[in-house]
């Protein structure tokens, strides 16, 4: 997060509080971060020493802050489990000032599409190709995480770009991330990540 010395702060699903402290870091003037689990917020308070930092337990989705409270929003991989990004594209530019900043993370619409986010294996285990079905069916999705099962939204492309248009947002940077040269060289399993896109991040600016 470049440009956010002096800066108000939103961390939108802030997990840990990790974004939060290198904001801090950085410069940044205060950091509010926003999640609905308690358990993670206490231990973002537990490893959180700085005064500037404020930690508030509710849905993101519930936001509801005046007019230049913050110069910049961030959010890492919570977006995919709203299922309004548009209602929230429209809160977060009301907050913003003029000129504020967006940047965001989600799971690429390709992950997201057929739901249980599992390669496709040959008998003999071979990983045979990553499922892409139902693209432009948004909704529900269900997905296995460590051996829980999670509800997410999917959302096309389309609907991530054209929801911060209307919602009064430039986007000024998009990037599909993948792993670094060194990464690929010492894993033929991070290999199979140039085969789809996993993440998506967008950098947006209020008009």
């Amino acid at each position: 997060m470049k440009g956010i010395y002096r800066k108000h702060v939103l961390d939108l699903g802030c997990v840990f509080g990790w974004h939060c402290r290198y904001a801090i870091e950085q410069g940044a003037k205060s950091v509010i971060g926003i999640d609905i689990s308690e358990r993670m917020l206490k231990k973002a308070q537990e490893m959180t020493t700085s005064p500037l930092i404020e930690y508030i337990k509710k849905p993101i989705e519930d936001i509801d802050y005046h007019p230049n409270t913050f110069d910049v929003v961030i959010s890492s991989l919570t977006f995919h489990y709203i299922e309004s990004f548009d209602d929230i594209c429209k809160k977060i530019n009301y907050c913003l000032s003029s000129g504020g900043e967006f940047i965001f993370s989600v799971e690429h619409p390709i992950f997201t599409s057929y739901g249980n986010q599992e390669w496709y294996y040959d008998e003999q285990g071979n990983r045979l190709h990553w499922p892409v079905d139902r693209y432009f069916i948004e909704g529900i999705r269900k997905a296995n995480f460590l051996g829980e099962e999670v509800i997410k939204y999917h959302k096309t492309l389309t609907t991530y770009i054209n929801n911060l248009i209307m919602a009064n947002f430039e986007v000024t940077k998009l990037i599909e991330p993948k792993p670094e040269e060194s990464m690929l060289k010492d894993s033929s399993e991070m290999q199979d990540e140039l085969r789809r896109p996993m993440m998506l991040l967008i950098s947006a600016k209020k008009k």
